[in-house]
């Protein structure tokens, strides 16, 4: 089923304190074109530099992730990273008045309730997700965090923590789909054990700290005194501990909710893969350390997966076979060069032709020691990608490749070879222009590959 890309319907804005920074925060919420992923826009900034929410910029995971770019940097996202995920949202553009995101309760929940608010809109263009197809597996030895992605119809998550305490030592969440987010792990609040509060505190490092934006773990015996002496720290009303082990500042919303949050911040961080993932990601300790290794790994995957060859399905039908390759193409034997398109989308078509002995070139293209011509691996993955664009056509219509480069020839094909041919549309048509690279494979070596460009002209009655 094609997914189109999503943006926002309207404009909104968030304000709040950043969590380590305690300056005041307003980040501006807009649509954003098509293919244009998120990014933060840091407004009180000279030039007002853009920084794109790209795992590479990943520069510390100390205290939440933190991105730079150009020496801009925009910190404490993972929260807005994963409403946006949560939501459905594709294209994003965040204007930042400051170099943090404001923490506000400590969850999503507000973002969430605003995207709503605001509305999203479906865009043109078709969604690219990466689809695990093999296991993707890394460890932390640092923390012992180990984070796996395995093939699934849907973005799952399943996330286990475990602590060195009697109050918070195992536990496991789970978000069946991503479509549940918004209901089951957008209002949980991230946590602090005691002992990490009092070293923040002692150093000057959360500046916007405040008992109610988020769930205190006590893991340790502290007298009323000292609990007094941090509540009079964050200016708030004297607090106490519940019998399981937390402060009296608020109520948890589930039992597992420290699990959930941390489920909230593997969607965050991995959103930084930049791309919308269909698999079930089994993760075990994670932390905002992990989670972006994580993601480097996944979009290493994705970059392997696209220059890579199509994986083709012998058993599934095709979505053109001959005698519809037939109705969009004028070329006949011996001159039609692709035997069935098995995947089509707005930007990509599939091929495959396979090569047999019995072609007729091949008596003088040579006798001795058959090879495939390469001047007909050019045309051939033309055919295709005159059927990429052709299929879009209402209508009758031709297209007459002007101009061919960078083309290369790299294995030789001979009888018995399956050619499995991509090619990409490269940019938008326009006034009747087609661009598109191509590329063609052998199993998962790639033989020939080009840059075509092609004019669309309508044809005439009489052919």
């Amino acid at each position: 089923m094609v997914v189109k890309q999503k943006t926002l319907a309207n404009s909104f804005i968030i304000e709040g304190i950043g969590l380590h920074t305690g300056v005041n925060v307003t980040m501006n919420f807009l649509p954003a074109p098509e293919n244009y992923g998120f990014k933060f826009k840091r407004v009180d900034l000279e030039n007002k530099p853009i920084i794109e929410a790209d795992v590479d910029l990943v520069i510390d995971t100390s205290r939440g992730t933190l991105l730079e770019k150009d020496g801009a940097r925009i910190g404490t996202i993972e929260h807005t990273l994963a409403a946006l995920i949560g939501m459905d949202l594709d294209n994003v553009l965040i204007e930042v008045n400051n170099e943090e995101a404001p923490i506000i309760d400590g969850s999503s929940k507000y973002f969430v309730e605003a995207i709503e608010k605001a509305g999203i809109i479906e865009q043109e263009a078709e969604r690219e997700y990466f689809e695990i197809k093999e296991k993707i597996q890394i460890n932390d030895e640092k923390s012992g965090a180990e984070i796996i992605a395995l093939p699934d119809d849907d973005y799952r998550l399943n996330v286990m923590i475990s602590f060195n305490s009697e109050v918070l030592n195992n536990q496991f969440a789970t978000l069946d789909s991503i479509s549940k987010f918004k209901d089951e792990i957008a209002n949980c609040r991230t946590f602090v054990f005691l002992h990490e509060l009092e070293f923040l505190l002692n150093n000057n490092l959360v500046k916007g700290g405040d008992l109610d934006n988020a769930i205190v773990i006590m893991d340790k015996v502290v007298g009323q005194d000292e609990l007094d002496r941090l509540a009079d720290l964050f200016g708030h009303d004297r607090v106490e501990v519940k019998p399981q082990g937390i402060l009296n500042n608020l109520d948890l919303h589930y039992d597992n909710e420290c699990a959930r949050h941390k489920l909230l911040d593997v969607i965050g961080d991995l959103a930084l893969c930049g791309k919308h993932i269909k698999g079930r990601i089994i993760a075990t300790k994670p932390g905002h350390g992990p989670n972006t290794i994580f993601a480097k790994a996944l979009k290493k995957a994705y970059a392997k997966s696209v220059e890579g060859a199509p994986v083709i399905d012998p058993n599934a039908v095709p979505v053109m076979d001959v005698n519809r390759i037939r109705e969009l193409l004028p070329h006949r034997y011996p001159f039609l060069m692709v035997d069935k398109i098995v995947s089509i989308t707005d930007t990509e078509i599939i091929g495959v032709k396979n090569v047999t002995a019995n072609e007729p070139f091949f008596p003088g293209h040579f006798p001795e020691e058959p090879v495939f011509p390469g001047v007909l691996l050019v045309e051939a993955m033309a055919q295709t990608g005159g059927l990429l664009v052709l299929n879009k056509q209402v209508g009758k219509f031709l297209t007459y490749f002007i101009r061919i480069d960078n083309v290369k020839f790299r294995k030789k094909v001979v009888p018995g070879d399956t050619l499995i041919f991509k090619l990409t549309l490269t940019s938008p048509i326009r006034r009747g222009i087609a661009n598109v690279k191509g590329k063609t494979y052998v199993g998962d070596k790639v033989v020939a590959e080009g840059d075509f460009m092609a004019q669309i002209v309508k044809q005439s009655e009489n052919n």
